[in-house]
């Protein structure tokens, strides 16, 4: 098997195994591509943890100010690990700002992974209420990146 390739699916795989399983620490190399993952704190979950339970924005959100959302609102998380950008170069205006409104396919952010730029578009008709993540800033899995109101249903 000379011609291993190692996919972007392939990695989110490997990183959901090693977060359900007791290892601390995990090295996989395929070609040109070095897979390197450790826990934190170097210990492997606690048998009543839920495997692959996170809390999105502890992050972002300050200590005993948990982050709420209005009843209805379309959340835009993140479909992978990677760097949050608003626009798509440093210098440029962001694809969307808060009070906007938004079609499906409308482009939302960038995610880079692995030195590509992923493009997130919007999934629904709406107005852009909340940005959450931070430009330029490290977003994981199901991290939360903005807020969308639907607009109300036509008929």
């Amino acid at each position: 098997m000379r011609n291993e390739r190692l996919t972007y699916e392939d990695v989110l795989r490997i990183v959901e195994l090693v977060k359900s399983t007791r290892f601390s620490e995990f090295r996989l190399k395929v070609g040109e591509v070095e897979v390197h993952l450790r826990r934190s704190n170097g210990a492997a979950p606690a048998a009543g943890d839920a495997p692959g339970a996170v809390e999105p924005l502890a992050a972002e959100t300050p200590p005993g100010k948990p982050h709420s959302f209005a009843a209805g609102s379309v959340l835009v998380r993140a479909p992978m690990v990677g760097t949050f950008y608003r626009a798509p170069a440093p210098d440029a205006a962001p694809f969307v700002e808060v009070g906007q409104h938004v079609e499906p396919g409308t482009t939302l952010c960038i995610i880079e992974a692995m030195k590509l730029m992923n493009s997130l578009a919007a999934e629904t008709r709406g107005v852009v209420t909340e940005i959450v993540a931070a430009d330029g800033k490290h977003v994981s899995y199901g991290d939360v990146l903005m807020v969308i109101r639907p607009d109300p249903e036509d008929g």
